[in-house]
């Protein structure tokens, strides 16, 4: 087996990197890496320049990883900037480094695609070599599912973790039912926070990425890059990239619209489907109205789940003010690997410690769910 970088994933075919990654989770297939590449969300441009790594033989391609060379931080939800400014006092340089993930999109998943133990095994040993012999500074991999965590565990890979809020469905089968399962004083306040965005007149509609024509897209592409527009800086995804991938046929995108009594919608949230999970993405408005972002991005996302029969909801990055909406503590994990002996020691204290703190934190959390108290183990 041999392993080389590929600049481009039209460079391999499509059937051959999707044939080792899960057709259950969106964002390792082939379609979604290469729309992103294909209308400028990533490249050298974008500090995201794609640097995939595949490990080949006499048949083809039996073991791949989402690989990019970095020369910033921006978009990967795992933050390291006081990792860089510590390589700066020691006079290392932190960037360009390595990264394994997918970007601006922190959904844990697969990240290591294998035929079989022996090429995942020749996966990790090539991704080691070749940041070391590149001469860079580190290599980190975001989001990973438990078996590419273990995986880098076994291989020495220092272990990050974090919390996020996912919804279950538990035993639901209706708004009603989830709400049941609350403690009186919660499912008070999502009644009062859906009831006035009923009463502003907002009513909501869910379709489908390829039930959209290009004039709806561009309006849903313009409430998307508000939200970068209000906080001075310019959206990562492109109307290409929506205009491809959310076009084409069976795209697993899915849009919850608002409407305030007009023919174009004021309100988005961007959704992706995949296997029993809704992923939530992004959102954007034109106008602001009380509850309106709890409404289009937690509790329509939830109808949505109830409606196609989706069995938990990752809402996206942050968020405590989602327990009292019925989501979640889960874990999180990265692995990060680097060069410079000094600073991989004091990250590895650090990361020590911030286990430690983020185990706390989630058994905390866990404490005050908004579940009553007969249902508040989900397990």
């Amino acid at each position: 087996m041999r392993a080389r970088h590929v600049a481009r994933l039209g460079e391999i075919p499509e059937a051959q990197w999707d044939a080792l990654f899960p057709a259950s989770y969106p964002f390792t297939r082939y379609a979604f890496l290469k729309a992103l590449e294909d209308h400028g969300c990533v490249g050298p441009h974008a500090g995201w320049e794609p640097s995939h790594l595949v490990v080949e033989d006499d048949a083809g391609v039996v073991a791949a990883m989402p690989l990019y060379r970095k020369r910033h931080s921006y978009g990967e939800f795992v933050f390291d900037f006081g990792w860089a400014r510590a390589a700066q006092q020691l006079g290392v340089p932190y960037y360009p480094k390595l990264l394994c993930a997918i970007p601006f999109t922190p959904a844990a998943g697969p990240r290591l695609g294998a035929r079989d133990a022996a090429a995942r095994a020749a996966l990790l040993a090539a991704v080691e070599r070749l940041w070391r012999d590149a001469g860079m500074s580190s290599l980190h991999a975001l989001f990973l599912d438990d078996t590419d965590a273990q995986a880098a565990a076994d291989a020495g890979w220092l272990a990050r973790h974090d919390v996020q809020f996912h919804w279950h469905r538990r035993e639901a089968g209706s708004f009603d039912e989830f709400l049941a399962l609350l403690a009186h004083d919660k499912r008070k306040k999502i009644r009062r926070e859906r009831r006035q965005v009923a009463e502003a007149g907002i009513r909501f509609e869910w379709r489908r990425g390829d039930e959209l024509d290009e004039a709806q897209w561009a309006r849903v592409f313009a409430l998307y890059a508000n939200t970068y527009e209000e906080r001075g800086q310019p959206p990562y995804l492109t109307p290409g990239f929506f205009l491809d991938y959310g076009r084409r046929a069976g795209t697993p995108l899915r849009l919850v619209l608002g409407f305030d009594g007009g023919v174009e919608p004021m309100a988005v949230a961007l959704t992706v489907a995949g296997g029993d999970t809704l992923y939530g993405r992004h959102w954007g408005c034109a106008e602001k109205y009380r509850g309106l972002h709890f409404e289009t991005c937690y509790y329509q996302g939830i109808e949505l789940c109830l409606a196609e029969g989706l069995s938990r909801f990752d809402a996206g990055t942050q968020g405590p003010h989602k327990l009292a909406r019925g989501f979640e503590p889960v874990l999180t994990r990265s692995a990060h690997r680097l060069a410079d002996e000094r600073l991989a020691a004091a990250v590895s204290a650090f990361l020590a410690e911030e286990r430690s703190a983020v185990a706390r934190h989630q058994s905390q959390l866990a404490e005050h769910s908004a579940y009553r108290h007969e249902t508040a183990a989900h397990g």
